[in-house]
C-alpha cells in the first residue's frame, strides 16, 4: 500500500494542517492519501427518483424525508469555495434523479455562475427532459448522461418499474435540440436482463451521434447478493459486439471512468463506445473525484463507507476552515483501490 501522505500541496510537505486562511489567488490542491488530485465533484441532489431500477433502489428503500437537503445557497457556497481555493473544475449533478428537485434550474444557474467551473453536467433518467431540457441549457447546464438499459419497452418496464421508454426517448431528442452536447447513454449490463441488447443499443446510439458506455454491474445495492450470477465483464460485452464491430481504436482514457474506443462497424460507420469497468479493470489510480450526498455526507469513494458530514460546516453558517478539515479527514482515509463490495445503494449517490 502506498505511503500515507498529507492531502496538502506537495510543494509544502512540512505543513501538518491546511492553512487557516487561503487568499483568492492561492489554491491548495485537494490530494488524497495516495496523492491523487481531486478536481471533480459528483453532487447528489436527492434520493428521489421516479424509477426503481433493479440494480439501484432496494425494494423497500424510500426517500428519507427527514434528511436535510442542501439548499441552492449552500450548494453555491460549497462549490465556490472548492473552486476558488482548491481547484475544483468539474461538477456533475446526480441522484436519485436531479430532476426530482423543484429548484434544479436555480441550482444549475448558481453553479454555472461560479468562476472556474469548466464543465457542469447531469446524469438523469431523462423522463422529464422533453419539457425542461431547453430551460436547463439556458441556466448553464452543458451536457447530460441518460441512463438507458434497453430499447425494448417490456424489458425497460421490468428493469425500471415504469412504462417510460417513450418519454425517455423524447427527452433525449429534446436534449439534442437544446444543445446539451455531447449526449452520453449509460447502460448497466445485467445478465439475464439486457445482456442481449448491446448491439441494438450501440447501433441506435451511433445513428444519432451519441456516445454510449456499457457499465459493469457492481456488487452493491439490491443485486449485491446476486452479483456473481448477474455480472457481465467487459471482455464478454466486447465479444457480444464482435459480429457488428470491425475495428476497435483505443482512445486515451485520462481521468475518464470509461475505457473508450473509436469503433468502426461492419457497414463502415463509426462511433465512440466505452466500457466502465470498476470490477474487471478498475480506474482507481486515475480517480480525481469526490462525492457529496444530498444530506451533505462526504463519500471519497463510491463503493467505500461514507466519510464525515459537511453539514455542521454549512449551517447555520458557512465555515470554510471546518469544510477543509472535514474534507481532509475524508480524503485521508481514501483507499488506493475501492473495496470488493459497496456499502450503499446507488440511489443514494448516483454512479
Amino acid at each position: 500500500m502506498p505511503r500515507q501522505t498529507s492531502i496538502l500541496d506537495p510543494e509544502t510537505p512540512h505543513q501538518t494542517a491546511w492553512p487557516a486562511r487561503v487568499n483568492g489567488t492561492h489554491q491548495t490542491p485537494l490530494l488524497d492519501r495516495c496523492r491523487r488530485r481531486v478536481t471533480y465533484l459528483r453532487l447528489s441532489l436527492t434520493e428521489a427518483c421516479a424509477m426503481r431500477c433493479v440494480y439501484c433502489r432496494p425494494r423497500r428503500h424510500g426517500v428519507a424525508m427527514d434528511r436535510p437537503l442542501l439548499s441552492v445557497h449552500e450548494i453555491g457556497q460549497l462549490v465556490e469555495h472548492l473552486t476558488a481555493h482548491h481547484g475544483l473544475r468539474k461538477v456533475r449533478l446526480t441522484g436519485g434523479d436531479p430532476t426530482s428537485r423543484p429548484d434544479l434550474t436555480a441550482i444549475i444557474e448558481r453553479i454555472a455562475a461560479v468562476p472556474g467551473i469548466e464543465d457542469l453536467a447531469m446524469t438523469t433518467h431523462g423522463l422529464t427532459l422533453a419539457g425542461h431540457a431547453a430551460e436547463y441549457a439556458r441556466a448553464g447546464l452543458r451536457r447530460v448522461n441518460v441512463s438507458l438499459d434497453t430499447l425494448d419497452r417490456d424489458r425497460f418496464e421490468k428493469m425500471t418499474g415504469v412504462d417510460g421508454l417513450t418519454n425517455m426517448l423524447a427527452g433525449l431528442e429534446a436534449a439534442e435540440s437544446a444543445g446539451l452536447h455531447p449526449i452520453r447513454i449509460n447502460t448497466v449490463v445485467v445478465r439475464g436482463r439486457n445482456d442481449g441488447d448491446l448491439a441494438d443499443l450501440a447501433r441506435w446510439s451511433a445513428r444519432r451521434g451519441w456516445d454510449i458506455r456499457f457499465i459493469e454491474l457492481m456488487p452493491m445495492g439490491p443485486l449485491a447478493a446476486e452479483w456473481a450470477d448477474r455480472y457481465v465483464p467487459e471482455a464478454e460485452m466486447r465479444r457480444s459486439l464482435g459480429p457488428i464491430v470491425r475495428d476497435w481504436e483505443p482512445i486515451d482514457q485520462g481521468h475518464d471512468a470509461a475505457r473508450r474506443y473509436r469503433v468502426t462497424f461492419e457497414d463502415g460507420s463509426t462511433t465512440t463506445l466505452g466500457f466502465i469497468t470498476p470490477m474487471s479493470c478498475n480506474f482507481c489510480a486515475a480517480c480525481n473525484r469526490i462525492r457529496i450526498a444530498s444530506d451533505a455526507t462526504l463519500y471519497p469513494c463510491l463503493m467505500d463507507r461514507p466519510g464525515p458530514s459537511l453539514l455542521p460546516a454549512l449551517r447555520p453558517r458557512f465555515d470554510a476552515e471546518a469544510i477543509d478539515r472535514l474534507i481532509e479527514t475524508g480524503l485521508s482515509n481514501k483507499r488506493p483501490e475501492h473495496p470488493a463490495q459497496g456499502h450503499v445503494a446507488m440511489v443514494q449517490l448516483g454512479g
